[in-house]
């Protein structure tokens, strides 16, 4: 058994990062089922496509909970609300 305590894993760590592990599986479930996924010109008008969409979503996350930690008091679990959005409307429009 490998010691990751050196690592301070909680539980939110951990599901932080299956929840990245299950995007990226998703993807590559969605790539096998629908190759190539047509890349786009959305409106921040340059072409992507589905990983890079994925990836803004992602980036675009973590700079809305670091501002959440920043601006608000609230538990970083109600972040989760303008990330889910954010995440939305980056596969949609851009």
């Amino acid at each position: 058994m490998i010691d990751l305590t050196w690592m301070a894993w909680t539980w939110p760590t951990a599901i932080f990062f299956v929840a990245i592990v299950l995007m990226l599986v998703g993807m590559g479930v969605w790539e096998w089922a629908v190759p190539g996924g047509t890349p786009r010109v959305g409106i921040l008008n340059f072409e992507t496509t589905r990983g890079d969409r994925l990836f803004v979503s992602l980036l675009g996350s973590a700079f809305i909970c670091l501002g959440w930690l920043w601006g608000t008091e609230l538990p970083l679990w109600y972040a989760l609300i303008p990330c889910a959005a954010f995440f939305i409307l980056v596969f949609r429009l851009v």
